[in-house]
């Protein structure tokens, strides 16, 4: 029978995932390329032989996703598989567009027909757009495992932006983890935070192995979502977040919509900052679209690492989480909240970007007064670092979830905020959670 040739499009992540788990070892299928885009400098790799398997001795091209159409057309594709979140509806049916004109197929594969099944109990926290902060949920959800006694272990979504065989899975327990295995500031950003407050996190390419290595000393696996993609992992326990600040995309991005009417708990989050009547229409949603859920609500305040006379009546420049406020669509985070709040005056850093941030400026119009923390490469890791230097103000306000000072100067006087997720109202994140382990799983209090 001849092989179908395939095309997979992704952003090093589920891509991966999904062609190890459903194709490496099927011969009815040719994977011909993925493609690759959101993140810079993933393309024009290859996907290693060693992880690919016998069937692609090679290895596998990756190419830029604009090269979609003539990879199709040069290399008479049958078919081309979806994998990659974030995006909206309309774009994945442009997508679906191009393809079927080229009379291939454009294939969207559900979440449980990639989902590896674990030997501990799973609780996963994903949510309908990136920057939601479901990060914060999932330390929340940690903490509460510790207080019972439980060994919590983190599995992060896919990040292997550097080596990829050198990556198939990763263990980040200290501090010095992180700076030996020469992280770009994004995977910074999703594992220092629990490294700091004593929790293991893995990460990588080959997701069956990470999972049995962490299995190996874990109570509890939780897996924290990337961007809006749906869990890797079989969960016992779904939670979704969802953002009041950005009511209504959980109805209209991709595949963010499918965690919500898949999840078993919806959180509210950021209810202290959502505009007026945003929180109960978003639960009115959840209602309506899945009543099966628990809905519950919750805070993510604000907390600065000084005292908040550092902030008044001072110019500050804001760092946001480069996601976030990036390809999320969100013009503030935790920084703006805070400098606003304690009387700060936000500068405009747009006149002094360099390069890279230069053009993340140009992309996302919707930045005005904040900067977003990129650093996918050495270059634009000094393209911001640069701007720092350049951008006249008296204080640098951190909001990213990592000690930036760890990878780049930061010479004027800077302060570290972050969000913390606390319950806000009847039924609580932490009720449900304990009851759900005292029910069902690993026994009541």
């Amino acid at each position: 029978m001849e092989r179908i040739r395939t095309i997979i499009m992704g952003a090093a992540g589920r891509d991966f995932h999904d062609f190890l788990v459903r194709y490496r070892d099927d011969d009815s299928v040719d994977v011909v390329a993925f493609t690759a885009t959101q993140i810079p400098g993933i393309d024009c790799r290859v996907f290693p032989a060693e992880l690919a398997g016998p069937l692609y001795p090679h290895g596998i091209p990756i190419v830029p996703e604009t090269d979609l159409v003539d990879w199709v057309r040069r290399h008479d594709v049958g078919q081309v598989v979806f994998a990659y979140s974030d995006v909206s509806h309309t774009h994945v049916m442009h997508i679906a567009s191009l393809v079927n004109a080229e009379g291939a197929d454009f294939v969207l594969l559900g979440p449980e027909s990639v989902m590896l099944r674990a030997n501990v109990p799973v609780i996963s926290v994903c949510a309908v757009r990136t920057g939601a902060g479901k990060s914060s949920v999932t330390e929340y959800v940690c903490r509460m495992l510790a207080e019972r006694g439980l060994t919590p272990v983190v599995l992060r979504h896919p990040m292997p932006y550097r080596d990829l065989l050198a990556s198939r899975v990763e263990r980040f327990a200290t501090i010095d983890d992180l700076d030996a295995a020469k992280l770009t500031v994004e995977e910074r950003e999703e594992y220092e935070h629990f490294v700091e407050q004593g929790i293991v996190v893995y990460a990588g390419v080959d997701y069956r192995a990470i999972l049995r290595a962490a299995e190996a000393e874990a109570s509890v696996v939780l897996w924290d979502g990337g961007n809006n993609d749906s869990p890797f992992i079989k969960p016992d326990l779904e939670i979704v977040v969802l953002d009041p600040h950005r009511a209504g995309h959980e109805r209209e991005y991709h595949p963010g919509e499918t965690n919500f009417l898949r999840a078993n708990v919806l959180v509210v989050n950021k209810t202290d900052s959502a505009p007026a009547g945003a929180v109960d229409g978003l639960i009115a949603e959840a209602t309506q679209w899945n009543p099966r859920a628990t809905v519950v609500r919750t805070e993510s305040r604000v907390r600065l690492a000084v005292d908040p006379s550092a902030l008044a009546g001072k110019r500050a420049l804001v760092i946001e989480d480069g996601p976030t406020v990036t390809h999320g669509g969100m013009g503030f985070g935790a920084g703006v909240l805070a400098a606003r709040e304690h009387g700060a005056t936000l500068v405009d850093p747009r006149p002094h970007a360099h390069r890279s941030i230069a053009e993340a400026f140009a992309r996302y119009g919707h930045l005005t007064k904040v900067l977003p923390a990129i650093g996918y490469s050495p270059e634009q890791l000094a393209d911001l670092e640069r701007t720092i230097a350049d951008t006249p103000c008296d204080v640098v306000v951190v909001a990213t979830p990592i000690d930036l000072s760890h990878v780049i100067r930061i010479d004027q006087p800077a302060v570290r905020v972050r969000y913390e997720v606390t319950d806000a109202g009847e039924p609580t994140l932490r009720s449900v959670v304990n009851g759900w382990l005292a029910s069902e799983y690993v026994g009541g209090e």
